[in-house]
C-alpha cells in the first residue's frame, strides 16, 4: 500500500508520527476535557473516557469559550497533551489552542482526515510541509463467531 498523504497548511512546526484518535465532533476545552489526565469528559461527546495523551488528536473543530486554549495548554503543561493535532475547521481559538499546546498541527487539509483516517492508524503530521500522512492502517478487527 502506498502512503496515503492529505495536505493541508501547518501552524505549528514539527513532525509527529503516533497514534490516531479520531471524532467527528468538535471538542470542547472547557468542561470537555480532563487537563490532569487528557480525557474527553463531555458526557456526550463519542469520545467520552478515551484519553488523547501522545497520540494524534484529529478532530473537526474547537468548540466552546475561549478558555479552550488555556485547559489544552495546562496539558502540555501536566504532560498530559496529544502528540499533535489535526484540525478540519480553523477558528481563532483553535489556532490559539494549538500554538500554546506547542504540538506540530496541520489544519484544512484535503482529502478530509476525519473521513480519511481512522482512530488507531498510526499517521505523521508534519506542521512545518502542512501534510498529514497515513504510515500504517490500524489492524482491521476480526469479527467473532458464536
Amino acid at each position: 500500500m502506498s502512503a496515503e498523504v492529505m495536505r493541508g497548511r501547518g501552524i505549528v512546526s514539527g513532525v509527529v508520527e503516533a497514534e490516531a484518535l479520531v471524532t467527528t465532533e468538535g471538542i470542547s476545552g472547557w468542561g470537555g476535557i480532563d487537563s490532569s489526565n487528557g480525557t474527553i469528559v463531555e458526557r456526550r461527546h463519542e469520545l467520552v473516557g478515551q484519553c488523547f495523551t501522545d497520540k494524534v488528536l484529529v478532530f473537526p473543530s474547537a468548540k466552546g469559550s475561549s478558555g479552550w486554549s488555556g485547559h489544552f495548554q495546562a496539558t502540555r503543561l501536566m504532560g498530559t497533551a496529544p502528540a499533535a493535532m489535526v484540525i478540519s475547521v480553523m477558528t481563532t481559538k483553535a489556532a490559539l489552542g494549538a500554538i500554546v499546546t506547542r504540538v506540530p498541527t496541520v489544519i484544512a487539509a484535503e482529502p478530509d482526515p476525519i473521513s480519511t483516517i481512522r482512530t488507531g492508524d498510526i499517521v505523521r503530521v508534519d506542521g512545518d510541509a502542512g501534510t498529514v500522512t497515513i504510515v500504517r492502517r490500524a489492524a482491521a478487527s476480526t469479527p467473532t463467531h458464536d
